[in-house]
């Protein structure tokens, strides 16, 4: 099939409806790193379901409600061994209860023709919404880069520019390690590509061993802002954007550099064992 822009702007996403239990909001902590000290009880307020408070980290909206690996379907027309994830952004509109049935509703939001030899941006929302209550729990928009689908000679949205993080020095930043054993946990949470497990599937795909999943990168970067801006208290995070631009691999530091004005933060971050830059762009705002 052809990669048709009036059809995937189209793109028939079934609503999702995704039931989550304590269980699954204390694995998706672990899997992004919370725990790793269990004598620090701010941290422990998210891995222990009697903890006072006991409360869901924000980050996990972006493991809720998803539609899956959709563009290896034949009929998108997208060259799916090609596909990176680019960017991510979650606004949290209340904060994510610690179990809960949500509905998610996926849809295309834009495409980007960058020309034949640089591919497409496919630029796609997911919004979450309680079942029970029916508060709208979040809004995440992601961006897709389609190496294998540019110079499709139809219309192109425009595509959004990225956060420029400032040119001084950081305020301030936040080290965390992650565990050899981040990227086994962390698919748990439902991402069970084996680019991040096996080691021979890592080696096929041009890397010396298993990758941490980008979106668990994101976790750790958001455990970050926690940490530095909300003193632990997820009801203060209120969005979260980045863009991704190295991998991370289980084991490494991650070092998230933070500039505070205000209510709005921008951060990267880099590996301390490498110094490089994996996630960039960042901007968060906080309560």
């Amino acid at each position: 099939m052809s990669f048709d822009y009036d059809k995937l702007k189209n793109w028939p996403f079934e609503e999702i409806t995704q039931t989550y239990t304590s269980r699954d909001t204390i694995l998706y902590a672990l899997g992004v790193g919370l725990g790793a000290n269990p004598m620090d009880e701010q941290q422990l307020r998210y891995v222990f379901e009697e903890a006072e408070p006991f409360m869901a980290l924000p980050t996990m909206a972006v493991v809720l409600g998803s539609p899956g690996f959709w563009s290896r379907d034949p009929e998108t027309g997208i060259d799916w061994v090609k596909v990176l994830h680019g960017e991510q952004k979650m606004v949290i509109h209340n904060p994510l209860p610690t179990s809960a049935t949500i509905k998610a509703k996926s849809k295309v939001t834009g495409l980007v023709d960058k020309g034949a030899d640089k591919g497409a941006l496919i630029l796609t929302e997911r919004t979450l919404t309680d079942a029970e209550s029916g508060l709208d729990l979040a809004t995440l928009t992601s961006t897709t880069f389609a190496r294998g689908n540019g110079g499709y000679d139809g219309p192109s949205d425009e595509a959004p520019r990225p956060h420029k993080v400032p040119e001084r020095d950081p305020d301030s930043a936040i080290d965390l390690a992650t565990s050899d054993m981040a990227a086994l946990i962390y698919r748990l949470s439902g991402d069970y590509n084996p680019l991040h497990a096996s080691p021979s599937v890592a080696k096929a795909a041009g890397f010396p061993k298993p990758i941490l999943h980008g979106l668990c990168s994101l976790g750790v970067a958001g455990h970050a802002i926690l940490k530095g801006c909300c003193d632990y208290d997820a009801k203060r995070l209120k969005s979260l954007q980045l863009r991704f631009s190295s991998p991370v691999y289980p084991g490494e530091t991650v070092r998230t550099e933070i500039w505070r004005d205000g209510a709005n933060i921008s951060f990267r971050s880099k590996i301390l064992e490498r110094d490089v830059v994996v996630l960039d762009n960042g901007h968060a705002t906080v309560g």
